[in-house]
Formats: C-alpha cells, sequence, structure tokens
C-alpha cells in the first residue's frame, strides 16, 4: 500500500515546519544548549504539526549522533540517521509512546501510563510519552496525571498536544512549557503543495491547487489529503473539477458574485446564485467565504497597510480584484448592512432545509430598488 502524502511529506527537522517559526526557534535553542523541558504542550487547530513537533522532540532527545557529536548538536536538529531516529521515522522506537486520550481517557489507563513511566528505557536515553488530543482525558484521569507532571523520573518527557486547552486543567497546564501552533497561511501551504506536485509530477492546475489550499483552512495535513483525493480522479485536474469534489467554490465564483452584488445588478446576482446552487455547491459554504470576501474588502478600503497582512492568504490577482471591488463602493454603510444580512443569513441556512433561500432573501433585501 503507497504511504499517504502527509505521511511521506511530514517534516522530519524542525526546519522544515512550516509556519510555526517561534515554535522552532525556541525547541532549537533548548535543543542546542541540551535542555529540553520534562512536560510541553502544544495547543493549536488541527493539523498545524503538534503531533509532528512532538515526534522531532523525541528524536531530538534521542539522537545517538547528538550524544555523540557536540559539534552536530549546536545545529539543534535530529540526524535523521542513527538508528534511534530510523526507529522513531518508522513508529517502531519502544521508548516513545503515543497515546490517544480520545479512546483512552480514563483513569485506569493513565495509571497504567504512570507505572509504565517508572520503567527505564528499553535502548534510548529518554521515554517520551505523546498524549493526543489531551483535552479528552477525564477528570479523574487529569489529577492522576498531575503528580507525575510534577516530578517525572530523569528518564522521561511528556509531551501534550491539543485542540481545545481551554478545556485542560490550568494545574495540567501549569506543570508543562506551552506553545501555540498558528493556522498556517494559505501561501504557505500553497507553496508546499506546489512542491509536492512537482516532485510527484501530477498534473493539475494552478486555480484547483489554490482552492485546494483555501479548503484545508490553515491545515497543511487537510491540504496532503485533499491533494490525494483529488489527484486520484485522474491527470488533467481542473479547477472545476476540483469544486464538485469538494463542493466548494473557488474565489473565482465567489468574486464573481460579489461583483453583481456591490454592482446593485439584482437579477445577475440572483442568475449567477442559480447556477451556483443548480451544480449543486456548498451554498452554506459559498455565504461564509463572501462574508470574508466583503470583510477583506472593506477592510482593505479604510485601512490599505492590510494589503500586506492578506498577501499571506492571497495571489497577487486576487488582491487587485478586491481593490477594484472596494473602488466600487459608493456607499460604506450599504456594504456593512449586506455583510449583517449576509451573516444573519449564515446563520440560518446551517439549520434550513431549504439553504438557498435565507442567501436570496438577503441579496434581494439589499439589491431591490
Amino acid at each position: 500500500m503507497a504511504l499517504a502524502i502527509y505521511r511521506k511529506y511530514r517534516p522530519k527537522l524542525l526546519s522544515e515546519l512550516i509556519g510555526q517559526n517561534l515554535v522552532v526557534e525556541v525547541i532549537k535553542n533548548a535543543a542546542r544548549e541540551d535542555k529540553l523541558s520534562h512536560a510541553y504542550l502544544f495547543y493549536g487547530p488541527r493539523g498545524t504539526g503538534k503531533t509532528t513537533a512532538a515526534r522531532l522532540i523525541a528524536k531530538i532527545a534521542n539522537c545517538e549522533t547528538r550524544a555523540s557529536d557536540p559539534k552536530f548538536r549546536a545545529t539543534g536538529e535530529p540526524c535523521n540517521k542513527c538508528r534511534a531516529c530510523r526507529e522513531i521515522d518508522e513508529g517502531h522506537a519502544l521508548d516513545v509512546i503515543e497515546i490517544d486520550a480520545a479512546s483512552n481517557r480514563g483513569i485506569d489507563e493513565i495509571r497504567s501510563l504512570k507505572e509504565g513511566i517508572k520503567l527505564s528505557p528499553t535502548s534510548n536515553r529518554y521515554k517520551v510519552f505523546i498524549i493526543d488530543e489531551a483535552h479528552q482525558l477525564t477528570k479523574e484521569a487529569a489529577n492522576a496525571l498531575l503528580k507525575t507532571l510534577e516530578e517525572p523520573p530523569a528518564h522521561a518527557i511528556f509531551i501534550l498536544a491539543t485542540t481545545e486547552v481551554d478545556k485542560l486543567p490550568p494545574t495540567i497546564t501549569s506543570r508543562t512549557q506551552r506553545f501555540h501552533f498558528r493556522r498556517v497561511p494559505t501561501q504557505e501551504i500553497l507553496q508546499k503543495l506546489n512542491k509536492i506536485v512537482l516532485e510527484e509530477k501530477f498534473d493539475i492546475d494552478s486555480a484547483a491547487l489554490e482552492l485546494i489550499a483555501t479548503a484545508a483552512d490553515g491545515s497543511f495535513r487537510d491540504a496532503e489529503s485533499l491533494l490525494e483525493q483529488v489527484v486520484s480522479m485522474g491527470s488533467g485536474t481542473t479547477l472545476e473539477n476540483v469544486e464538485r469534489l469538494l463542493g466548494k467554490v473557488g474565489l473565482t465564483r465567489t468574486s464573481g458574485l460579489a461583483g453583481y452584488i456591490l454592482a446593485g445588478d439584482l437579477q445577475a446576482a440572483l442568475s449567477y446564485l442559480a447556477d451556483i446552487n443548480e451544480a449543486g455547491f456548498n451554498l452554506v459554504q459559498l455565504t461564509r467565504d463572501l462574508i470574508h470576501y466583503f470583510r477583506r474588502v472593506l477592510s482593505l478600503r479604510f485601512d490599505p497597510d492590510l494589503e500586506d497582512v492578506f498577501k499571506r492568504e492571497l495571489t497577487g490577482e486576487e488582491i487587485s480584484l478586491i481593490k477594484k471591488h472596494g473602488a466600487m463602493i459608493k456607499d460604506d454603510v450599504k456594504l456593512i448592512a449586506i455583510i449583517k444580512s449576509l451573516i444573519r443569513a449564515y446563520s440560518e441556512m446551517r439549520y434550513s432545509p431549504f439553504a438557498v433561500v435565507p442567501l436570496e432573501i438577503a441579496i434581494i433585501e439589499n439589491l431591490k430598488k
């Protein structure tokens, strides 16, 4: 069975962990000085590299080349060649224990873990315990973990990963070094997807790749999984094919509808929306994209300096289109009213069996003469 793209292209060095510069810098400095913490907490959106970073720390802590070569240790990276690094990469390392707290969340599992911690590593320098979805631990399990986190044996490193840090007890978080993994900008995701496409020799349109990067919503793993799903359709993958597969329209269609609304052309806007609906696209997602599009149009109109921020999410051509639509605005208050109507429509659409109706009404209310 072929290796999944997101596993094949998982970062093997801290420097390959894109979009998390501050996290990388701090961990690298700790690695250079051989001052890794006994407990870490990685939190942030899904697919941003939390578990990958945890495995990298496991490799750094146990890397045999680092232990024997002070000059190499100064790089703050694992060698990826020694026995320990290879075993961790291949998922065979007995001293790296990954626990899914979603399915092992009870006090019995944590008590078993505590017993295992007392045992020395079998073949490496450190035992590394990676607890994924740590917020799923029961209250009793979290309390059982406290003492171990506070006074772990010298050979143990704990790494907790979660998407919902607010659900973790403060008594747990206060005993760890905390790192926030930020949502990855679309353009950085797109750059990595382009590298994968070149490496794998995939035949896919640039516009289709941009839609995949946008649909990933800041998650590298989601982007790579979507890419794999899309290329399985066959060669010559187009934007239209990807739109049909994802049920999500690209920015071209979103900006097209936005243009008709800004021009006050009710008939054209409704006809355009009817075509999108007929094609079976996700109208709830379309409304969400439309809200974000108008938000950018309005924000850039009032603060041109935001262009530098938007460049991390959009191409130069897309920013030019937003500027063009900003120039069409004759009444800022009216656009604000449109955005408010769309937000209300979005709320109603999520629970309505007739998703197109709230969106149509929002457009009619704001464009009728």
